[in-house]
């Protein structure tokens, strides 16, 4: 996210926030507030996490959005439960038609094959039907209202507008004429109708309604009325394995979420230093996420399993030197998602946290808005193949391989001990595996290990292409980090780069810990700028 890069803060706080009842942890403190209101109206974790990720879509759009997908785990009753709502394929996906063309790989921007049908939605209806306790006018009546009266434009949103091509501006014209500095106010009637629709009549009036007809009439054949009315989110059996003294969950391929997992168990049986500021922890937690991610390309779809491939990245313990460079593959991109995190306990005394991400993939997505709402569109359907008899060859009806995981941790008893996720695209596995060897092995406070210094393993151009590029990744460093990472890492053969300070190119996470004394902890990261963790 090069608008972030140049993004310095000075002295951001290092403590966690503490709450009894509940937390909420977001990347926009309106989003957080929307989330806290759910609470106090006597909802659940759920309905707070339904509320601050529609709050987020409205003023977020460079990040997230009823364009987008989503995944989520939820925590109750001593089980992790996981959705998975991400967007199908239109029937008229052809990768035969892209290589005619001439085409190596998926459009990135500005082409509507790009675009899957978005999960969002039925994500949050699936989230809700099963454990939402509020009426949905409700939880969604703070986004109605930023979206009906307006918002304060962010120093991201005018950032991320003013990256954007002329083509692309001129198709968000809602936004880019309204947020032209800091605080502007916008207002985004198409999204407010299309929420209230949501919220009074469910998925028929936006899959089928002025949204719906708009993406078929966009698509040009791509999707069809039957596609638009097949939903979007299943519930799955989570990803789960054993690390850095708890249990991690995530979500199944085609998350990437396996990635995480397994480099934290390959960090899990390696010598890390007792303290993570020593320049030894960066260079053994790159070379596990090297060492689990190496292969992500040809492993990386919707059919995969994600426990063989855990089995497969368990026996690459062997390729990691402790002292140098493996100079392995590995992922790493400027994606641009939302991460969020509720807890608490509701009215009649359940306990329940919720780790959800929903994104749009890259900035504003596709670039594309759907004309009767003004909804702009992802552009998940990047993370395709073109290659013929590729297992994520682009076809109808095909997931493409996501970004996106959120995750969980879980005690011995199955009790939660924390939810925590970030945005970063590609390098969300390599950062998340950075948070949880913070938080579990050294026993970091949320506030501290979020906002440590952080490396992440980046390519050499859009940020989306380290896995195809013939130069490889390189080993990028937070300005903030321990000075001893940049010349120690290069002399152990990484090719080394520095980034400003607080960047938001190292993701923006949040995490809330459950404490054994039933006290909550939370923090939102200082990347985000307006992010905010509260509670009560």
């Amino acid at each position: 996210m090069a608008y972030g890069r140049g993004m310095s803060l000075a002295n951001p706080p290092f403590r966690s926030v503490r709450a009894p009842n509940h937390l909420v942890a977001t990347a926009d403190h309106l989003s957080t507030s929307a989330g806290v209101e759910m609470f106090a109206r006597g909802g659940n974790a759920v309905d707070s996490a339904i509320a601050s990720n529609a709050a987020i879509a409205v003023t977020g759009p460079h990040l997230c959005g009823m364009g987008g997908d989503l995944f989520a785990l939820v925590h109750v009753d001593g089980e992790v439960h996981a959705l998975n709502a991400s967007g199908r394929a239109g029937s008229g996906a052809d990768a035969a038609g892209l290589r005619t063309e001439g085409r190596s790989e998926m459009p990135f921007r500005l082409d509507v094959r790009s675009v899957t049908v978005p999960g969002c939605v039925d994500g949050w209806l699936a989230l809700h039907e099963r454990f939402g306790s509020l009426p949905m006018p409700t939880i969604l009546e703070p986004a109605i209202r930023l979206a009906n009266d307006g918002f304060p434009a962010s120093p991201l949103l005018i950032g991320a507008l003013h990256q954007a091509s002329e083509q692309g501006r001129a198709n968000l014209a809602e936004l880019a004429t309204q947020a032209v500095k800091r605080a502007s106010r916008v207002r985004r009637p198409g999204v407010a109708s299309a929420l209230a629709g949501v919220a009074h009549g469910g998925r028929r009036t936006f899959y089928e309604g002025a949204f719906g007809e708009g993406l078929l009439q966009l698509g040009g054949g791509l999707f069809t009325g039957s596609d638009l009315a097949t939903v979007q989110a299943d519930w799955q059996t989570p990803l789960s394995t054993d690390a850095f003294g708890v249990t991690l969950h995530t979500l199944e391929p085609n998350s990437q979420g396996y990635l995480a997992l397994g480099g934290a168990r390959l960090a899990s049986q390696l010598d890390l230093p007792a303290d993570p500021d020593d320049e030894r922890w960066a260079h053994l937690l790159v070379e596990a996420a090297s060492a689990a991610g190496r292969d992500r390309p040809r492993q990386l779809h919707d059919r995969a399993s994600g426990a063989e491939l855990l089995d497969i990245i368990d026996g690459r313990l062997d390729e990691i030197d402790p002292e140098r460079a493996s100079g392995r593959w590995a992922p790493s991109s400027d994606g641009d998602t939302t991460y969020l995190c509720t807890a608490g306990r509701s009215a009649d005394g359940r306990e329940m946290a919720v780790s959800l991400i929903q994104s749009n993939a890259s900035g504003f997505g596709s670039h594309l808005v759907e004309p009767n709402t003004g909804i702009n569109l992802h552009n998940r359907g990047m993370g395709f193949s073109v290659e013929a008899g590729h297992p994520a060859e682009f076809g109808p009806g095909r997931r493409p391989p996501h970004t996106l995981l959120p995750m969980a941790a879980t005690r011995e008893d199955g009790s939660l001990a924390a939810v925590l996720g970030t945005m970063g695209g590609d390098a969300q596995p390599q950062i998340m595996l950075q948070l949880a060897a913070r938080l579990f092995h050294h026993g970091q406070s949320p506030a501290r290990a979020i906002g440590a210094g952080r490396w992440a393993l980046s390519g050499p151009e859009t940020g989306f292409d380290t896995w195809t590029s013939p130069r490889g990744p390189g080993v990028t460093i937070e300005g903030h980090a321990p000075p001893s990472w940049i010349d120690d890492l290069a002399t152990r053969g990484h090719r080394t780069s520095v980034q400003p300070e607080w960047s938001s190119a190292f993701g923006h996470a949040c995490a809330i810990v459950s404490g054994r004394d039933g006290m909550w902890a939370g923090s939102a990261d200082p990347r985000t700028v307006i992010g905010s963790c509260a509670g009560g």
